[in-house]
């Protein structure tokens, strides 16, 4: 019997840098179009290739709590056909919360309330990625199999310095041992949600903030596996990250 993979795409973020626009809404340009030669969104260019994996049997997407950008205004936004009652994978909504991991966690949380249906493996991605492709959502999904937590992982080209409050370089990193994450991060299930609820608690205990789920995983559970990120897989923040894929 196959591993069953779940897939959270996050965008219940406010797009404080985006000049007022929503950035998960709005429109990539003509280039970029669905089967139906219609014109895609960023959430609707992040959530395609999901949709088209034959791995991924649910999909729940963290869309803002309020009503002006939230659950009616993200599924306006998806290409159509992707929310028909027999489509697969199956779509659902969810609110999200004041931070991206209470928002990844609700979405974690409604995961389990499908008995009998809890996905055995998860894929955590951001809905402002829209250049993910298909092969990066294959080698996650193989390797998370295989580890438990993965996260894609660009290497850095320039030396990287750490900077103290004072402005000053208080350290010289190797540059051979870093790299920046990207998503769709993977991870086991059930264990992803057990470092949530435990965050949660460490959130109210000790006024931590988590901004990334592998570095919960790391943190509650275990180590994390890395396989080689894309470098077209970025993520837009400025409204000029629309105006060019590299």
């Amino acid at each position: 019997m196959g591993c069953s993979v779940a897939a959270i795409i996050c965008a219940a973020g406010s797009s404080r840098r985006m000049g007022g626009l929503k950035k998960e809404y709005c429109l990539l340009g003509p280039e970029y179009t669905d089967d139906a030669q219609k014109p895609l969104t960023v959430l609707g260019a992040a959530v395609l290739p999901f949709v088209r994996s034959k791995r991924i049997k649910t999909l729940v997407i963290s869309v803002p709590p309020d009503a002006e950008t939230g659950e009616f205004a993200a599924r306006a936004s998806l290409p159509q056909g992707l929310l028909q009652i027999d489509a697969t994978p199956r779509i659902f909504f969810v609110p999200g919360g004041r931070t991206r991991r209470i928002s990844v966690h609700h979405a974690l949380a409604l995961l389990s309330t499908f008995p009998g249906e809890e996905p055995d493996f998860v894929l955590i991605h951001d809905g402002a990625r829209p250049w993910v492709d298909a092969p990066l959502i294959e080698r996650t999904i193989d390797a998370v199999i295989q580890h438990k937590a993965v996260v894609p992982l660009l290497r850095v080209i320039e030396t990287p310095k750490e900077i103290d409050e004072a402005g000053f370089v208080c350290r010289h990193l190797p540059r051979a041992r870093v790299g920046t994450a990207q998503t769709p991060q993977g991870f086991a299930y059930p264990a992803i949600l057990r470092a949530h609820e435990q965050a949660a608690e460490q959130e109210l205990a000790a006024h931590k903030e988590y901004t990334d789920d592998a570095e919960l995983w790391g943190e509650f559970i275990g180590p994390v596996a890395v396989i080689p990120g894309s470098p077209e897989n970025r993520k837009i923040t400025f409204p000029e990250d629309l105006r060019s894929r590299i």
